[in-house]
């Protein structure tokens, strides 16, 4: 079986710019992000936070999934987000403001 892998969508704000991307290893991606040491793209807009995630058991599926993602328009994007999280908090704190990443494994 291939790995599985992960679509993830990053923001700067509630309701502004996004950044789609698919990853095997979202911990370590994400903190990338956080960090500077992401996509260019993420780091020169500032889109830091981590809003929305998606697994998939198939990284072939995970892929084909970021590609449709990515072609969305604005809307469609933030429809998606505000299914789980409305607020558009950032993931990340919220995993581990509260002591562990469940469900990530």
């Amino acid at each position: 079986m291939a790995k599985g892998g992960w679509v993830y969508i990053m923001a700067n704000r509630y309701r502004g710019g996004t950044y789609v991307g698919v990853t095997s290893d979202l911990l370590r991606r994400v903190g990338q992000h956080k960090d500077g040491q992401g996509s260019i793209h993420v780091a020169d807009f500032g889109k830091t936070r981590l809003v929305y995630v998606e697994r998939h058991e198939d990284i072939a599926h995970a892929i084909a999934r970021e590609k449709l993602v990515k072609k969305w328009r604005r809307e469609w994007k933030f429809a998606l987000i505000e299914a789980d999280n409305p607020d558009w908090c950032d993931l990340w704190d919220v995993w581990f403001s509260g002591g562990g990443a469940e469900g990530l494994a």
